[in-house]
């Protein structure tokens, strides 16, 4: 039985999902709610282990795409199940529509074949809410980091990510009721109010 919230955080690499994730947690924390912040790939040891190899290691992009739902498999089992099961929310930095959007939309990969993969690995589990952090390419590309090493998808071209940003669009499209896309190129304090805003409706 579920009884805890899944919210999921989403966007293409510099999008600036992640400024604004802890503090949506901590939003979620005051209304008495027990949190549990995630990620994927990752989440749980075996998890993060397949993450350094989804990251950096070239492989196929069926295989890519098995892996990434071997993790969120493992990550399902090990945290986010228990955790609805126990009452917690889990809010989770990407989650299936990530799939849908990086190797779906940028990898080219059918589309059929991953939501195979998605009825197989949580058949009845969608996020109760997903915040789509959208931007324009140029702007997402002038935020990452250029003082550290950028992992195989940040190192994509433009093409790639404007196909990925489709990606996610379209899961938009297809899931509206539970998607609220963040115009994530005002100014933070903004986006904080807008996140207040949906925190409260919850």
């Amino acid at each position: 039985m579920i009884l805890g919230k899944l919210i999921t955080f989403e966007g293409i690499d510099g999008a600036g999902k992640s400024t604004h994730l802890a503090y949506f947690a901590d939003l979620v924390k005051a209304r008495g709610q027990r949190v549990i912040v995630t990620r994927e790939p990752g989440g749980t040891p075996l998890g993060e282990k397949l993450r350094d190899l989804l990251l950096h290691e070239k492989m196929h992009i069926e295989t890519e795409a098995l892996l990434m739902f071997a993790a969120r498999r493992e990550h399902l089992a090990q945290v986010i199940e228990p955790a609805l099961a126990r009452g917690d929310w889990v809010i989770s930095d990407r989650f299936t529509d990530a799939s849908f959007a990086y190797q779906g939309g940028g990898r080219k990969l059918a589309e059929q074949k991953l939501v195979a993969l998605e009825q197989w690995v949580h058949p009845h589990l969608q996020p109760h809410l997903t915040l789509l952090f959208d931007v324009p390419l140029d702007v997402a590309r002038s935020r990452l980091d250029a003082t550290r090493e950028l992992d195989k998808f940040e190192q994509e071209k433009a093409d790639f990510f404007a196909a990925t940003r489709e990606g996610y669009l379209r899961r938009v499209e297809q899931f509206p009721h539970r998607f609220r896309v963040i115009d994530s190129t005002r100014p933070i304090e903004t986006i904080r109010q807008e996140l207040r805003d949906i925190a409260a409706t919850l």
